[in-house]
């Protein structure tokens, strides 16, 4: 079983930036899934808990990295982090294993004490991430789009996938397509944000946000008359949409009709002009 950064993210307290700056930093190694993204495994996920701990008892990072990295190295074979428990005791990294202690740097043997299963300890936060996801199965399609509203600056391939997964839910839900239309289009699938905003406009036809985006999304591909009337239907459901007058403008400009395009820019020069003074 794996885990996005996503998820271990939510589970550990941390941002999804913190924690692709540990895999940067070498922390810890994950596999990679099928579309390149960080899967973490359990034991990568009891690790990150562990550094993220011993950072808090100021730990020099380096520090961290260095005693992890050894300690792995000097693990034998069929032994994993996840059955040791690792603390911080003042500025030492002391590492409990079976009935010894040891320091994480240079593994010296230190005091014997009580084993104790760090496995038990993170097992609160697995149990975190299976209600996480058995949550998720049973969210409603506006659930979906406001986790995708959430997800967009973070990580916009997690946010398309949780607006398909609104549209799976509601293929009528038109802030899902509109939204899932603007990323794939500024991820340079133009033609794909076609579909999704037509299918958005068949729901609700009034769109503007639809309609003006469509325009947009036409241009790109050439198709200057059917983005003409995207922006036609756009100004028909909201006349203050200055931009779509700016860009009908360069379209006829680019088309040699003077006539059309003074009139696009003036209008757009008129509504723009009280938001320059």
């Amino acid at each position: 079983m794996s885990y996005p950064a996503r998820e271990v993210a939510r589970m550990l307290g941390l941002s999804v930036g913190q924690v692709r700056a540990w895999v940067r930093a070498g922390f810890l190694e994950p596999e990679r899934g099928p579309k390149n993204e960080l899967r973490f495994t359990f034991s990568d996920l009891v690790l990150m808990r562990t550094a993220k701990d011993l950072l808090a008892a100021r730990i020099p990072p380096r520090r961290v990295k260095t005693a992890l990295s050894k300690l792995r190295l000097r693990l034998p074979e069929g032994r994993t982090l996840r059955t040791l428990r690792i603390v911080a005791e003042g500025e030492e990294i002391v590492v409990g294993q079976d009935a010894a202690r040891f320091r994480a740097d240079d593994g010296q043997l230190l005091l014997d004490f009580d084993t104790s299963d760090l496995a038990r300890k993170a097992a609160p936060v697995v149990r975190a991430v299976s209600r996480a996801r058995a949550e998720l199965s049973a969210a409603s399609a506006h659930d979906w789009y406001e986790r995708g509203c959430d997800l967009e600056e973070a990580d916009p391939e997690e946010a398309r996938n949780a607006y398909r997964r609104a549209l799976e839910l509601d293929p009528s839900h038109v802030d899902a397509h509109v939204n899932l239309g603007r990323l794939l289009h500024e991820a340079g699938d133009p033609q794909a944000a076609v579909a999704h905003y037509r299918l958005a406009m068949q729901s609700r036809p009034d769109d503007p946000t639809a309609a003006f985006n469509l325009g947009v999304a036409l241009e790109d591909l050439h198709e200057h008359e059917a983005a003409l009337l995207a922006y036609a239907n756009a100004l028909a459901s909201d006349p203050s949409l200055a931009d779509a007058h700016f860009n009908v403008a360069r379209i006829h400009e680019q088309r040699g009709q003077k006539a059309q395009a003074i009139r696009h820019l003036r209008d757009y020069k008129n509504l723009t002009r009280g938001s320059r003074t």
